[in-house]
């Protein structure tokens, strides 16, 4: 279990989905106090068999069962020091502002979310509720790289990489010796589970990497539904993927976020070489009826292009197809002639 003097003593996961019941589990496998909050099914598969980790090849290739607590009140968070904050993006806001008077003194909640605004959502909601001036709760975004789902209630499955980039959401948190040292502890924390974190000051920057290249992969395999290495076998695919890393670049620029195109090109290309089996979450999301998350990736894009009259016409055209596909999938598609 966590030692008395680790700085992380209760981490828990608010939104239990693949991504927050990895990282969580990987922190309970190495022996911390974690709590998982998520949806009832999950939660009760979670109570009573524990949860079941498929972990990848990098991981030892096997399943383990990880005892943990899980719950479906997010009251849950009144014990914890360390908050994974793993809500789907359009949830954030109604989430955050629900959880802010439940946090305690110092409490260190860190977005493993897609998109690129979620961090700062969630510190306007904690700020506006006193949380982040009065308890002294600090707000961290992160980068996530891993490939994972969930098979079925009590189940991750890992596929590939688990790492983190971690960095300050603000200049003033990056110049704030004690944020800095909290952010240190943090890496040290995940690391010593298995988790490699990397800090660093420009983490923003790498957020709207992250966003390039979901944007280049999450709504294509979404609206085929095939996995990344089938998509680029497609010469066709792979022109198109290069259109949006180009209309992803310019947004970012003008939003002062330096993504050089080359590199960029490269970090696109290399995704569906590391992952070939991998469907995005948008692609999971949409065959399981769930609203996806394409407002804040390819409809992110297309927005803040609009609003700094840079065109992005290819990820509008992706946004509007995602969207048109939800609502098929919901049944609420053009009625017929």
């Amino acid at each position: 279990m966590s030692t008395p003097d680790s700085p992380f003593r209760h981490t828990v996961v608010v939104g239990a989905g693949a991504v927050g019941n990895f990282f969580g589990g990987m922190l309970a496998r190495a022996g911390h106090a974690v709590t998982l909050i998520g949806r009832a099914p999950h939660v009760q598969a979670v109570q009573r068999d524990g949860l079941q980790m498929q972990l990848g090849a990098s991981l030892g290739g096997r399943t383990e069962t990880v005892r943990l607590q899980a719950s479906t009140d997010l009251a849950a968070v009144r014990e914890a020091e360390l908050v994974l904050f793993c809500v789907k993006s359009p949830d954030t806001a109604a989430v955050a502002r629900e959880m802010a008077p439940m946090l305690r003194e110092g409490t260190l909640v860190l977005s493993l979310q897609n998109g690129v605004d979620n961090a700062e959502t969630i510190a306007r909601e904690l700020g506006a509720a006193g949380a982040t001036a009065s308890r002294g709760v600090t707000v961290a975004p992160a980068v996530v790289y891993v490939a994972t789902a969930m098979p079925g209630p009590g189940v991750v499955a890992h596929f590939g990489r688990g790492d983190l980039v971690v960095g300050p959401l603000t200049a003033t948190d990056a110049d704030d010796a004690a944020k800095a040292a909290r952010l240190q502890a943090l890496a040290h924390f995940f690391a010593a589970a298995g988790v490699p974190v990397r800090l660093s000051r420009d983490v923003l920057d790498e957020l709207w990497s992250k966003l390039l290249v979901n944007s280049a992969y999450n709504a294509i395999s979404a609206l085929v539904q095939l996995p990344y290495g089938r998509m680029v076998e497609v010469p066709e695919v792979r022109a198109l993927q290069r259109t949006i890393v180009e209309e992803v670049v310019a947004v970012a620029a003008a939003e002062g976020r330096r993504l050089p195109l080359a590199e960029s090109m490269q970090a696109m290309e290399r995704i569906a070489t590391a992952m070939p089996a991998q469907f995005s979450s948008t692609a999971q999301d949409l065959a399981r009826g769930k609203p996806t998350e394409i407002d804040h990736l390819n409809g992110h894009v297309a927005r803040r292009g609009a609003a700094l009259g840079v065109p992005a016409p290819v990820n509008q055209a992706l946004h509007a197809l995602v969207k048109l596909a939800e609502a098929a999938r919901a049944g609420h598609g053009p009625a017929q002639a």
